[in-house]
């Protein structure tokens, strides 16, 4: 029986881990984890996002993830959008979710990402 999510994993392309890690981390504010030896010879980063993980995976023949995207809610949802918008990411608001204020981000590669807070927060 399913009864959690343990981690959600993106594409990334190959080489590209500074660029995540300047993203996800810095940007974000992501904990990276250290991968198992046999999985970092592959390339890609793991995050910590709460008591789940965020990973990137290298795909050789990379395409980002233009729809399909992870949720990920978070405290300071306009000091983040403002710290993504002054390194030049894309924010795009939406207010179609009720309870919910959230917009839509990509990460250096184009995956898309949701970021979200209760509605009040901000």
């Amino acid at each position: 029986m399913i009864f959690e999510l343990d981690h959600v994993q993106l594409a990334m392309p190959h080489g590209e881990e500074a660029a995540a890690r300047r993203f996800y981390g810095d940007l974000l504010g992501l904990e990276e984890l250290e991968k198992p030896p046999v999985l970092a010879a592959r390339g890609g980063l793991w995050f910590a996002v709460g008591r789940h993980q965020l990973h990137l995976g290298v795909e050789q023949d990379f395409r980002p993830a233009l729809k399909a995207h992870p949720a990920l809610r978070c405290d300071g949802l306009d000091a983040l959008a403002a710290r993504l918008t002054a390194a030049g990411a894309s924010v795009i608001w939406d207010d179609a979710l009720p309870g919910f204020r959230r917009f839509y981000t990509a990460d250096p590669f184009g995956n898309r990402l949701e970021i979200l807070t209760d509605a009040g927060a901000h």
